[in-house]
């Protein structure tokens, strides 16, 4: 087990072998002793996890030492012992970021042990959260998030690989489950920001009267039931990534605002006046058309321009090709580890089916018929018995109404006619049929092109 290393900076050396006994009970300390203020600076290169000063030191006293701890390394939690109870003194120590302060008494030793196990609770916490923010690093590594090796997808991993090099804005457009989220998330995890916040925020999920004060956060009392201070998500982004999903459905109201903020990098809390400096790295998605919704009037011109960025446009999953494929796998592979299942094989017939529907809900549709699939097959072996498609955009009557299969096949066919507008090459390609039977049906006025 990794040492916790303890300094004491005490010049009494009776009560500093007492303090050093005491702390080394514990096998897992490694305490260092030092008289005087300097020593302690000297050996500050050690990268200690606490030190303890007493507040009156020959050499230099404890607000000096603290203030020179601090500048050299912010994060190593300090603790002053003194030997007069001054409340005054106690507070301004606390301010400047002393972690406690305690009197010399016959407690004294037992409230630094009580100290020195929270600081190491503390240390274990930052290393489970680190750990945790590398783990998700390699999650988000373009390769193993984005799973995709179409020439649509090639020019998205160019695109990537330009974001990430740079703090410029970003702005993601794509149908809605292209994957806009996982996008934003590779960019953030790849970037040198990844060791700082990634906070993700649906505008469209969030009503109209509360997404100001979810945004800039608000100070107590500024409106009934605001009881204390709140953050809000550029505050919470600050040094990170701040991640605007659904940009488009932002009220008016609120761009003028979001506009300010990200010109003068600052921004006032709500019912407050202090201006709060920030550093965030924006990235927007829409499912929208945003030039459209600025020539309508609902999206305002400037913060368009001020957000636009590096464009990067997602391809609909109809239009990946054998991605489809590669992404079924890696859906079905997540799936059996996820719920301790033996690995599932795609059989011939599963795999054309997949390849001929049009998922008009994408990456995330497709995931939620793999993971059906999964629950359904049989004997480790996945057929097209076993995927089932919801078209949420056909008619819900379709299957509802008696008919004949040919009835059936001429109403398929003449609804792709319409949604691939009136392209029979393309059609029959998606139906896995031959043009000549659509152009038969049509020369004999079975379908009718509108």
């Amino acid at each position: 087990m990794e040492q916790f290393s303890i300094f004491i900076v005490e010049d009494d050396p009776w009560y500093g072998q007492v303090l050093e006994y005491h702390l080394s009970l514990n096998p897992d300390h490694q305490v260092s002793r030092f008289t005087t203020g300097k020593d302690c600076i000297s050996n500050l290169s050690k990268k200690p996890d606490l030190i303890s000063i007493d507040y009156s030191l020959p050499d230099i006293n404890g607000m000096e030492l603290l203030n020179t701890i601090k500048a050299y390394d912010n994060d190593i939690p300090v603790i002053v012992i003194s030997g007069q109870e001054d409340i005054s003194t106690a507070l301004t120590l606390i301010k400047k970021g002393a972690s406690d302060y305690f009197i010399k008494d016959d407690s004294t030793k037992d409230l630094l042990w009580n100290a020195v196990n929270h600081a190491k609770e503390r240390k274990s916490l930052k290393k489970e959260v680190e750990t945790l923010k590398e783990e998700l690093g390699h999650k988000y590594d373009f390769g193993n998030a984005i799973i995709g090796k179409s020439p649509p997808m090639s020019k998205i991993f160019s695109m990537l690989e330009k974001a990430v090099h740079t703090n410029i804005n970003v702005y993601v457009t794509g149908e809605t489950g292209t994957g806009k989220e996982v996008v934003a998330k590779s960019i953030h995890y790849n970037s040198d920001r990844k060791k700082k916040p990634f906070v993700a925020v649906n505008m469209a999920a969030i009503p109209r009267e509360l997404i100001e004060s979810e945004l800039f956060g608000y100070e107590k009392g500024a409106f009934t039931g605001a009881q204390g201070r709140k953050t809000g998500k550029f505050e919470e982004a600050d040094k990170g990534t701040l991640f605007l999903d659904e940009i488009a459905e932002l009220d008016m109201s609120l761009q003028s605002k979001i506009l300010r903020v990200l010109q003068e990098r600052e921004l006032t809390r709500v019912g407050g006046h202090e201006s709060v400096k920030l550093d965030v790295r924006l990235i927007v998605a829409t499912h929208k058309n945003l030039p459209d919704e600025v020539k309508a009037g609902r999206f305002r011109e400037d913060l368009f321009y001020r957000i636009m960025g590096l464009p990067i446009a997602l391809p609909p999953l109809r239009d990946r090709g054998n991605d489809v494929l590669l992404l079924a796998r890696h859906f079905l592979d997540d799936f059996c580890k996820a719920n301790k299942l033996k690995p599932i094989n795609i059989a011939q017939d599963a795999k054309e089916k997949l390849m001929k529907y049009h998922y008009p809900g994408n990456v995330r549709e497709l995931k939620s018929v793999i993971d059906l699939a999964a629950v359904m097959c049989s004997d480790n072996q996945m057929t097209e018995t076993d995927i089932y498609f919801t078209n949420l955009t056909s008619d819900s009557s379709f299957l509802n109404t008696e008919k004949t299969l040919k009835e059936y096949t001429t109403d398929i066919i003449a609804q792709f006619l319409k949604k691939y507008n009136n392209n029979v090459v393309t059609v029959a390609k998606k139906l896995g049929i031959g043009k000549s039977t659509i152009y038969n049906m049509l020369q004999e006025k079975e379908i009718t092109i509108s």
